[in-house]
C-alpha cells in the first residue's frame, strides 16, 4: 500500500553544465541561483515536499542549506547531456514509488529561474484542478514570422516581410521555468506535454533564459529592476 500525498516540487539540477560552469549554484546577486527556486517552492505552501534531483554532492549540500530535501541521487543515465526533463521526472516518481510514496501532482522547476514566485506556483498548481498540465509561456517580442534568413552573406526575405505585425498570429514560447502536471496524466503519456495543457502567460520582464554569460547579466539587471534594488 502507498502513502498518497498531494504534490511534490522537483527541482532538476545536474552537476555538469557546459556553457556556464557550476551554473546551478553560482551566486546570482549574492546567493546561489538554485536558492530562488527552492524558496519560491517552499513559500508557496503548495507542496508536501520540495526536493532536488541531482547527481552532485556539492549541489545537494547547497540545496539542503536552503531547505530542500535530497531523498535520493540521480542516476548516471539521467545526469547525461541528452537526458530529457521528462526522463528525470519519471525517474524521481519511480524512486518515490519504491519508497511507498505516490504524489497526485508535481511541479518540475528549473534551478535557474530567479523570477519564479510563490504566487505563480500556487496559481499553476490550482490550475491543475481543471486541467492536466500547466506551462508558463511568454510572447515573442518581435514576430518570428518576419525573421531574416542569411544565405551566403546576404539576407533572404521571409514570406511575411510585407505583413503588418498586427495581422500576424501572435506566437509564444516556453519560459523554461517550470512544468506542473497531474501524475496520472504524466504516467499515461510519459510527458508533461499532454493534450489538456493550459498556458500561463507571463510578461517579458519576468522571464529570462540563462544559457550564456550575457544572459546571466541581463537576468541580474532585470531582477534588480523588478525587485527595486
Amino acid at each position: 500500500s502507498y502513502v498518497i500525498k498531494k504534490a511534490v516540487a522537483i527541482i532538476t539540477a545536474r552537476g555538469g553544465s557546459k556553457r556556464i560552469p557550476h551554473k546551478n549554484i553560482r551566486p546570482f546577486l549574492e546567493r546561489p541561483i538554485i536558492s530562488y527556486s527552492i524558496q519560491a517552492a517552499l513559500s508557496s505552501g503548495a507542496f508536501d515536499e520540495v526536493m532536488v534531483s541531482t547527481d552532485s554532492e556539492e549541489i545537494a549540500q547547497v540545496a539542503r542549506e536552503y531547505g530542500a530535501r535530497i531523498p535520493f541521487f540521480r542516476s548516471a543515465q539521467t545526469a547525461g547531456d541528452y537526458a530529457s526533463t521528462d526522463e528525470v521526472i519519471y525517474e524521481v516518481l519511480q524512486a518515490y514509488e519504491k519508497q511507498g510514496i505516490r504524489f497526485e501532482r508535481f511541479c518540475c522547476i528549473y534551478p535557474t529561474a530567479p523570477f519564479l514566485t510563490a504566487d505563480k506556483l500556487k496559481q499553476a498548481m490550482s490550475l491543475l484542478d481543471t486541467s492536466e498540465s500547466v506551462m508558463p509561456v511568454v510572447p515573442f517580442s518581435y514576430p518570428p514570422q518576419r525573421g531574416l534568413i542569411l544565405e551566403g552573406g546576404r539576407r533572404k526575405y521571409p514570406e511575411y516581410q510585407n505583413a503588418r505585425s498586427q495581422d500576424l498570429e501572435k506566437l509564444y514560447h516556453d519560459c523554461g521555468q517550470f512544468y506542473a502536471c497531474r501524475t496520472d496524466a504524466f504516467l499515461r503519456d510519459k510527458t508533461t506535454d499532454v493534450e489538456d495543457l493550459v498556458p500561463m502567460i507571463l510578461s517579458e520582464m519576468e522571464v529570462q533564459d540563462i544559457d550564456t554569460e550575457e544572459d546571466w547579466e541581463i537576468a541580474e539587471l532585470k531582477y534588480r529592476k523588478m525587485a527595486g534594488l
